[in-house]
């Protein structure tokens, strides 16, 4: 392989540690809804039941201040109006600041917040929220994923790490785990995660998924064309047909590349990198005005012009 070839492997390398966000909706628990606003309640009776002082449930006031308030938020939050869903999610906890509900108000309220670009103010809220129930897993799956938004993968990987320890067969926080490991150039701890993965489950498609990303980040294009294809026969996604066609090319198999690049296309015709991809596929065909055509279609789609403009550059 020469220089240039080197050269373009690293720059394409580079996916890889974007795919551990974006390739797959476990990685990020972040969603909020009715479901999640829901706070237990015990109505009152109309009528005293008999119990002993042991049996006796403590009463709530559904009708209180504090209740309406999280009421309103629900209903702002079906509308997906976050401003005021936001708003009165505050309200109600300045209504009533030791109420032991509080956690899941301060969550929905950081989720809600990173829903409007207010990340820092949602990472307070979730150290809030975690600080009242510390071993709260969808908190801290939360809070990692938004700490990998804000580049802190020390602190993110530190917070999976933690979920595997409260639930070993939690696979995407294992998962999350190695990708931010092998982002960081340890491939034996990413590789330790994914086969712990498929040790708990034979079939995981995350544990197949990450090596796929491994292998490839190691160079080892056979073996991450093998793991994809395992994923991609039971939830192909444009990304994984990507990163496939990527390990095709690097191969030299250009009509399976070409079939990956094409199918991915239909579902994303936006995708900058597929375009990219079909530029090296045109290249490696001595197709070089179409080479040509596709690094300007990848340019305009939102790819770095100088790497684009390399792939012409590059020798077959």
């Amino acid at each position: 392989m020469s220089t240039k070839d080197k050269r373009m492997n690293r720059y394409f390398a580079i996916l890889v540690a974007l795919l551990c966000f974006c390739s797959t909706g476990a990685q990020v628990v972040t969603s909020i809804g009715e479901e999640n606003m829901k706070i237990p309640r015990v109505e009152k009776k109309q009528e005293a039941k008999q119990v002993t002082p042991k049996e006796q449930l403590p009463e709530v006031d559904t009708t209180s201040v504090y209740y309406a308030y999280v009421d309103s938020a629900q209903l702002f939050i079906k509308k997906k109006d976050w401003s005021n869903a936001e708003s009165f999610i505050v309200k109600a906890i300045q209504a009533e600041p030791s109420n032991g509900n509080n956690s899941l108000l301060l969550s929905n309220l950081a989720t809600i917040q990173r829903k409007q670009g207010k990340l820092r103010e949602a990472l307070k809220n979730y150290n809030m929220a975690l600080d009242m129930t510390p071993n709260a897993v969808t908190l801290l799956m939360n809070r990692a994923s938004l700490l990998v938004e804000l580049d802190s993968l020390e602190m993110a990987s530190a917070d999976y790490e933690r979920v595997v320890k409260l639930d070993p067969l939690q696979e995407e926080a294992r998962f999350n785990h190695g990708m931010i490991s092998l982002e960081r150039q340890d491939a034996a701890t990413a590789k330790a995660d994914f086969e712990e993965m498929l040790r708990y489950n034979p079939n995981s498609l995350l544990a197949n998924e990450g090596l796929g990303f491994m292998h490839k980040a190691l160079g080892n294009y056979a073996k991450a064309t093998q793991h994809l294809s395992e994923v991609i026969k039971a939830s192909p996604t444009v990304s994984l047909l990507g990163n496939r066609a990527d390990c095709y090319l690097m191969q030299r198999k250009l009509n399976e590349a070409s079939e990956d690049i094409n199918n991915a296309l239909q579902v994303d015709p936006n995708d900058g990198y597929l375009y990219l991809l079909r530029a090296r596929l045109n290249r490696l065909r001595y197709e070089n005005e179409a080479a040509k055509r596709d690094v300007q279609l990848a340019i305009d789609h939102g790819i770095d012009p100088a790497m684009a403009k390399e792939i012409l550059q590059v020798a077959n």
